[in-house]
């Protein structure tokens, strides 16, 4: 393998730092990095905000699902999905008036804008957690990050049309670093030809033979499809996220 496939195959969640702040030239390459990426006619539908501030970070900690880790990262990296930028480029370009001379009904960003800045937003993201990997640099992905979108929404001064959607923590890996590299599923039951899979009980039978639960555990549960749906489905955090996302799309939308 090459380098590239071995830094993506040796990637892992890292949520312990050196304390040691990320350089301003390691921190450039990430950022440049992210730039990078793949972009939806070249319109890079996303800012990246760097987050190094301890107060915030610490907020930070609270808001996304109470991670204590996430205060001790020395950067923090805020990704979000931004069609502020391009509207208000349109308004200096007075995209009106050509829609008016034109006629062409001017509209707002729709939910296909939000869904494509996100897919931007998302990739540019990747791009930045394979560079820092290739730095010595780990990370670990925040999805806590869409929860309470008010309070991110004015933490960060974010306008109507700019969400949080993704983040970051990022270190440099602690000295002799023991990294334990997670398995995924089998490829055949993520990968099909030509058009998709359902898969059956033997399937689900085989893809999670490996998975045991303890029978005494918080959730109840007797097997890890109920582990799984009482930890994450089912979970406080993941109805907080259903609200604070239909929060951000009714703001997206409204008029």
């Amino acid at each position: 393998m090459n380098d590239v496939i071995n830094v993506i195959s040796n990637r892992m969640s890292l949520r312990k730092y050196k304390e040691e702040k990320i350089s301003k030239e390691h921190l450039d390459i990430i950022i440049e990095a992210a730039m990078r990426a793949p972009t939806a006619g070249n319109m890079m539908m996303y800012s990246v905000i760097i987050v190094e501030d301890e107060e915030k970070k610490k907020k930070l900690s609270k808001t996304c699902d109470d991670q204590p880790f996430i205060a001790k990262a020395p950067t923090v990296l805020l990704f979000l999905a931004d069609m502020q930028r391009w509207y208000d480029y349109f308004d200096y370009s007075n995209v009106k008036d050509y829609c008016e001379r034109n006629n062409k009904k001017y509209a707002g960003p729709g939910e296909g804008d939000f869904v494509l800045a996100i897919e931007d937003t998302m990739i540019a993201a990747q791009n930045a957690v394979i560079a820092a990997e290739s730095l010595g640099i780990g990370s670990c992905y925040i999805g806590d990050i869409i929860e309470n979108y008010e309070i991110h929404k004015e933490m960060f001064n974010l306008p109507k049309w700019v969400v949080p959607v993704g983040m970051l923590c990022m270190g440099y890996y602690p000295g002799n670093y023991n990294r334990i590299i997670q398995p995924r599923f089998d490829r055949k039951y993520i990968v099909f030809n030509e058009e998709y899979n359902r898969l059956k009980d033997e399937d689900f039978a085989d893809m999670f033979k490996a998975k045991k639960v303890a029978k005494e555990n918080i959730y109840k549960a007797e097997n890890f499809g109920q582990y799984m749906y009482g930890r994450k489905i089912g979970s406080d955090f993941s109805k907080e996220m259903t609200r604070s996302i239909k929060v951000m799309l009714e703001n997206w939308k409204e008029k």
